[in-house]
């Protein structure tokens, strides 16, 4: 231990204060996390039976891009623990939808199409044409047009850039690779007038409305954890899938490995990350969907061999010790879960115990992060 932490413990303790204990750097065994991953999707799924209806709130339909990420989670669990009950929960919620995206098959919005990976997902399984039918038109008519500036914010590279890649491999046209790419370009070069990318910290800003001279009070730039995690799971998802020899692989790589050893360096002795990475000062605390992010990125990148194990995998398994420790309930539910947002101050206070009304995505990004530690603790997945 440190000499600056030995003194915060130690100020703490003679102030009376409990101080809890870090989490441990060693992966648990899989049958373990397996059994996490299953209490809190059983809670999920006792809480949402009917996956046809609405979200509360705003009445977000159930494809929207919220439960689309619980879906992505679900079938990465599936993969792991075979309970046939996931896979007829994921066909439901497409029957109910006509196996259609939000607002139809002419969205270009990347919210719209994330509920595509699950669809794919499915399509594979039973290769039923009308599961992939509006996702195919939807995609196919950008990829025909020049128009390359849809994707303005960062969470849209989760949303969409997986179905790119999975749509370019499944009809062997590499059109989508290259569309794929503009869009990628655009978002991280160009959005605001100098991308929203920065190319030294390594980290993204969330939209241009976060670009300097925009600032977190403590005078850093604006980084929103789940925003860069979002980003960080994208190019995981997208390089698992991505021919050997697409011209723009490379990059894709070395963006994931920078922004892999930003965000490393910034986790917290807890396990968890702040909401904003580089003002702890800002609504700092425990959060669980970007901690959970942060340990699908790290743990897929060692399992694909782009991060050095020796490296990541601590990281890896404190954030996922602390999720499990702290944030997990008795029941399944999860806590530290902060809300729908785009930035630190949205969705406060978040807290052990507040359940936000809408959750579902919160739920699949802690069971993304669960199978990929269970797939290195030794669990055998798909």
């Amino acid at each position: 231990m440190n000499s600056a932490r030995f003194l915060v413990l130690a100020f703490a303790l003679l102030a009376g204060r409990a101080v809890a204990a870090e989490p441990s750097a060693t992966l648990p065994a899989a049958p373990e996390v397996v059994a996490a991953l299953r209490r809190v999707n059983d809670w999920f799924l006792q809480r949402h039976p009917d996956p046809a209806v609405p979200l509360p709130g705003k009445n977000r339909p159930s494809n929207g891009w919220t439960r689309a990420v619980y879906y992505e989670g679900l079938m990465g669990l599936y993969g792991l623990d075979r309970d046939e009950r996931y896979i007829r929960y994921a066909v439901r919620g497409g029957e109910s939808h006509n196996w259609g995206l939000n607002t139809g098959p002419t969205t270009r919005h990347a919210d719209n199409q994330c509920i595509g990976q699950t669809y794919l997902d499915l399509y594979a399984l039973d290769p039923r044409p009308e599961r992939i039918r509006d996702l195919q038109k939807s995609v196919a008519a950008m990829v025909a047009d020049s128009k390359a500036d849809d994707w303005f914010w960062a969470d849209a590279l989760q949303m969409a850039m997986p179905v790119f890649a999975r749509l370019g491999v499944l009809n062997r046209d590499p059109r989508y690779f290259e569309k794929m790419y503009a869009l990628y370009a655009d978002t991280k070069t160009r959005q605001g007038g100098r991308g929203l990318y920065n190319s030294v910290d390594h980290l993204w800003w969330r939209d241009a409305t976060f670009l300097p001279p925009y600032r977190e009070p403590n005078g850093a730039n604006c980084y929103w954890a789940r925003g860069n995690g979002w980003v960080l799971v994208a190019l995981t998802r997208v390089l698992e899938v991505l021919p050997v020899a697409d011209p723009h692989r490379a990059e894709y790589l070395r963006t994931f490995q920078d922004m892999s050893a930003a965000i490393k360096a910034l986790q917290r002795p807890d396990g968890f990350w702040d909401v904003s990475l580089k003002d702890p000062g800002n609504f700092g605390g425990k959060e669980t969907t970007g901690t959970s992010l942060f340990v699908c990125g790290f743990a897929s990148g060692v399992r694909q061999g782009f991060l050095r194990a020796e490296d990541y995998e601590p990281a890896i398994a404190r954030g996922w010790n602390a999720l499990v420790t702290d944030a997990v309930h008795p029941d399944g539910a999860l806590g530290y879960l902060q809300g729908v947002g785009k930035q630190p101050s949205d969705s406060q206070p978040v807290t052990y115990d507040h359940i936000p009304d809408i959750e579902d995505f919160g739920v699949g990004c802690f069971l993304l992060a669960g199978v990929e530690v269970a797939k290195l603790a030794g669990a055998q997945g798909k």
